[in-house]
């Protein structure tokens, strides 16, 4: 089974988005049972004061009829990294939140969402950019990206 921990500051824009996009994707190639999903946050706050998905991101989750449930905001523990395969984060501030959490990456497990493309960048932050569209857009295209990365990388799964 193939453990993806997507990591943003708070845990209730991009990480939960991006988890909920990569369930889907991965439901509708019909891997689900090959795959572990989930999401943290690099910051204690949200989960401190019980944040849920922030409601923007449910409506474009809405929109785009991809499937969620509703949740609290959890923080990224140490242990994190013993448990997953993958540790993606969603800019460079979030990269190295994650490094100071687990010291070094010595399994190099630890990526930018949107390293897997063609064009790597960060992906922005809808909370304080209020661009809730083009962060589901660089979501489901990194998304989608790193999947592919993944299928290449254990063939074995290839349908």
């Amino acid at each position: 089974m193939i453990k993806i921990l997507f990591i943003c500051l708070g845990n209730i824009c991009r990480s939960p988005m991006a988890e909920f996009v990569m369930k889907d994707i991965v439901k509708k190639r019909g891997l689900e049972d090959y795959f572990l999903i989930s999401s943290a946050a690099t910051s204690d706050y949200n989960e401190k004061y019980q944040c849920h998905i922030y409601p923007e991101v449910k409506e474009i989750l809405k929109e785009n009829k991809i499937p969620f449930t509703d949740r609290i905001s959890r923080h990224m523990r140490i242990e994190d990294y013993d448990e997953y395969d993958y540790m993606i984060g969603m800019d460079e501030e979030n990269i190295r939140d994650i490094l100071d959490m687990i010291g070094t990456d010595s399994e190099q497990k630890v990526y930018r969402l949107l390293d897997f493309t063609e064009t790597p960048r960060d992906v922005i932050d809808p909370w304080y950019y209020g661009n809730f569209d083009k962060t589901y857009e660089d979501i489901k295209y990194g998304c989608e990206k790193l999947l592919e990365f993944i299928l290449n990388s254990n063939q074995s799964m290839v349908k």
